[in-house]
């Protein structure tokens, strides 16, 4: 029963906690995260709100102590695919039904219990498991998450108020409901807030989920699944299972009920989940929504005015951040001759004093790649770029995994602006340098722009304003996410919706109400007071 109308306030930004020494969320932190190491978890599916146990199980090893065993998951088949399907389908009708602030309250909850009771608990589930340094986890696994939450609640109260016009004796409304069918949420490894938003701003729009998280997230994101359900999520609404990707894909990609998919990963998969859907497009009820962030080849862009300070820090913080893991990392940068000696050393001398080690030592600024697959990649390009002779590795290119998946930052300066690290997305901590002829910058605005096949973050650093303005022009199909003076990472939600196109993806912006949209089906209802009844227009009439 519909008894108001009810208004949300305008969410703001989670505040960021600094974890400086002697504050106590530095101490509250240290302690989850010692607690977390002494436990092993044994982790379930969550198929119709019950925990699934297979005995089948792949154990959980933090990326920069290899050794150590978190706990583990058990992996689930074809069978535990096609039961989340069938639970989730049980529940559509009755989770699409409810009041839309019923839906809205278990999400706040949520947010509010990640802001509170397990803020320190998910940001050390994130260090651990996706070894994360203490502040880029409180960004993504706090921060970030309990944003989109928040917000996500915010924009869609607000969609729901977008009404048609009326003529007089008539009333329209639009009705705005969840898809008919299911949404499959396949989530990456890197952002703990986008394996919690894929699934959950869906499953707010009133679908129902079936959600496969990336194994190497599987620690931090069954906690976000059992804080759903302490906040009141529905059984089945969204169900969780861990099966490998062509498994879940054959099985989702077939079904009838099939309604979206909402992917972040690489571009690689989305074209071959693409052309899967597309081979099974006469099988579905409704055409399916497919919603995907993929790869980047992220640039930051320097004008002969630039700042060398500003310069360095924005590739510093922009290229090795996280290990360089994130689909919006700086991987090219394109210096102008006047000042690029000066940046490359100033950069090389900052990228010496970055310490690489555990998550629990709160002074080191890089930590692990993900795993053993991710570290052999990264190498084989940091050896290519050993034979090439057109470039030379200035800092980095020491790679070690005895103890982890460890890579040093690595900066790479090359003559070749074409070459394979400048063109092909490494996700790791490599950054590739080219020079161009300082009076060419226009020159190579266009050659930045005919490089990669990925659009999603970039920069232009320059105090010059008509550089500014020309390179925000000639990039604009460049870069979703595009930032003056600024590293090309930090997206916030609300303040930067996130997405790009070209090979990097379909832009539906998280962090704005386009992507709830997406997970949205319209239905305009007119109703006439006083109906004609008879069939004749005035035109009709001779006379």
């Amino acid at each position: 029963m519909q008894l108001g109308y009810f208004n949300y306030p305008s969410p703001v930004n989670e505040p960021v906690l600094s974890y400086a020494p002697g504050s106590p969320e530095r101490k509250a932190l240290k302690e989850a995260l010692a607690s977390l190491k002494k436990k092993t978890l044994d982790i379930p599916m969550y198929i119709n709100g019950k925990a699934v146990r297979t005995g089948k199980t792949k154990s959980i090893h933090p990326p920069h102590e290899t050794k150590h065993v978190l706990g583990q998951f058990h992996i689930g088949t074809k069978l535990h695919v096609e039961k989340a399907i069938e639970s989730a389908l049980k529940v559509r009708e009755n989770w699409s039904n409810m009041t839309w602030e019923t839906r809205a309250h278990i999400f706040l909850k949520a947010a509010e219990l990640l802001a509170t009771k397990y803020r320190f608990e998910m940001n050390a589930s994130t260090m651990l498991g996706q070894s994360k340094n203490a502040y880029q986890a409180e960004i993504d696994a706090a921060c970030e998450l309990i944003d989109f939450l928040r917000f996500n609640v915010h924009y869609l109260s607000q969609i729901y108020q977008q009404q048609p016009i009326s003529s007089p004796g008539i009333h329209n409304r639009m009705e705005w409901q969840g898809l008919e069918g299911f949404v499959l949420a396949i989530t990456p490894f890197n952002f703990t807030a986008i394996g919690g938003n894929l699934p959950a701003s869906a499953a707010m729009c009133g679908n129902v989920v079936v959600w496969k998280p990336a194994n190497t997230q599987i620690y931090s994101a069954q906690l976000f699944m059992r804080i759903l359900k302490e906040a009141g999520l529905p059984d089945g609404v969204i169900n969780i299972v861990y099966t490998d990707g062509p498994t879940v894909g054959d099985v989702c990609f077939k079904h009838p009920d099939f309604a979206g998919v909402h992917f972040t990963g690489s571009t690689g998969v989305f074209n071959n989940m693409w052309k899967q859907i597309g081979e099974n497009i006469s099988n579905y009820k409704s055409y399916p929504r497919i919603v995907g962030e993929t790869g980047g080849k992220d640039f930051v862009m320097v004008h002969p005015s630039a700042d060398v300070d500003t310069v360095v820090t924005a590739l510093a913080r922009g290229a090795f951040e996280y290990q360089g893991q994130k689909c919006s990392a700086a991987s090219r940068a394109y210096l102008p001759s006047n000042i690029a000696a000066a940046v490359k050393a100033k950069l090389v001398k900052t990228v010496q004093t970055m310490k690489m080690g555990t998550v629990e030592d709160f002074s080191n600024f890089v930590n692990a790649v993900i795993d053993e697959k991710s570290f052999n990649n990264i190498s084989k390009f940091i050896a290519t770029v050993k034979k090439d002779k057109q470039s030379k590795i200035l800092v980095g290119g020491n790679v070690n995994k005895s103890n982890g998946w460890f890579v040093e930052p690595t900066v790479v300066d090359t003559k070749n602006p074409k070459s394979l690290t400048m063109c092909e997305e490494i996700f790791g901590p490599v950054l590739t340098i080219y020079t161009y002829p300082a009076a060419q910058f226009e020159k190579t605005l266009k050659l930045l722009d005919s490089t990669s096949k990925y659009a999603l973050t970039g920069s232009i650093i320059s105090q010059d304003r008509a550089s500014i303005e020309l390179a925000t022009n000639v990039l604009r199909h460049s870069a979703g996410n595009f930032y003056i003076n600024d590293k090309p990472t930090g997206a916030v939600v609300g303040q930067q919706p996130f997405g790009g196109a070209r090979g990097s993806g379909t832009n539906d912006k998280a962090g704005s109400a386009l992507n709830l949209y997406r997970w949205l089906s319209a239905r305009t209802i007119k109703e006439t007071f006083n109906p004609p009844t008879d069939y004749k227009y005035p035109f009709l009439n001779e006379a």
